[in-house]
């Protein structure tokens, strides 16, 4: 086994001087703080990189679906007119980082479920096409979207035309070829995954469940599923089990298209300090391109 620190060779250049800033910083590892000093780490991180990002407007909505009380962020691109397609994002951060009050692990994935749905039958009211729906996210919000794809099949809805997973979480299994290429030095470490697993569920049985683990899922279990686009990253733990995930979609009839990002690490796509490059760019033209072709 080999283990890459501080980066890698062929690592792309913008995110190799990210990762050796995050060296000579000397800070404290992410999975020692307390969820307070961790949540605030990084938001300061973002907040470093001031970004111009497109006219937007952003309202809040609260909705009730299915027993849930869901607080919904609703971005609308300025100019946009009637009823727009629409996908559900859920952001990453380990199931207990960003700025969400509280994280009970069976709450999160049932919530956004429930506004899934509320979006599919009620879209109108917040001038969005609800049967022009697809769900998104990264990491473990890529973990859940997968999970909200399952648990449409199951419960009979709603209908999701794509479900886009970058750079997802699909398992709750620490030893495979990334995990131990990648276990230090590139962001997302191994020690930081287990102590997001950890304050998820440190249960056994809970884990291996398909909407906590949805690459457990038997092939049965994903036959029918909306198509999907996955995105990985080389130098990312989670490499090799959002792939794998890709595989298994595919042997189970779902169309699926899998796309590895070489040179770049965990959540590049979402980190400021390399949103601007062209290796960044590009998957997110990818997954823009995917959305305006299946939601029309």
């Amino acid at each position: 086994m080999t283990v890459l620190a501080a980066g890698s060779p062929g690592m792309e250049r913008t995110t190799q001087k990210f990762l050796d800033g995050l060296e000579a910083g000397g800070g404290k590892l992410l999975e020692t703080l307390s969820l307070v000093e961790a949540r605030a780490v990084l938001a300061g991180a973002q907040a470093n990189v001031k970004l111009t990002l497109p006219r937007a407007t952003v309202s809040q909505k609260i909705i009730e679906q299915d027993g849930q009380k869901v607080d919904l962020t609703i971005v609308r691109p300025d100019g946009a007119k009637g009823l727009t397609p629409v996908f559900v994002f859920v952001h990453g951060g380990g199931w207990i980082l960003g700025d969400f009050p509280t994280h009970e692990r069976h709450v999160r994935v049932n919530q956004i479920y429930a506004a899934t749905r509320w979006v599919s039958m009620h879209g109108k009211e917040i001038k969005v096409d609800g049967s022009r729906l697809a769900v998104a996210g990264n990491s473990v919000g890529g973990d859940m979207a997968a999970a909200v794809s399952l648990m449409a099949k199951d419960k009979g809805g709603p209908k999701i035309k794509l479900q886009l997973l970058l750079w997802p979480v699909t398992d709750a299994n620490f030893d495979n070829a990334s995990y131990n290429q990648f276990a230090e030095g590139h962001f997302l470490t191994k020690p930081m995954m287990k102590w997001f697993w950890d304050a998820y569920t440190t249960n056994p049985d809970e884990r291996r469940q398909i909407y906590a683990s949805p690459l457990q899922a038997t092939t049965a279990q994903l036959q029918g599923l909306p198509l999907a686009l996955i995105q990985t990253a080389e130098f990312d733990v989670l490499r090799d089990e959002g792939e794998i995930y890709g595989r298994k979609l595919d042997a189970a009839g779902v169309d699926v298209t899998v796309t590895r990002y070489n040179g770049m690490i965990h959540d590049f796509g979402l980190l400021n300090v390399v949103s601007q490059t062209p290796a960044t760019r590009s998957p997110l033209r990818q997954a823009s391109t995917e959305l305006k072709k299946h939601l029309q």
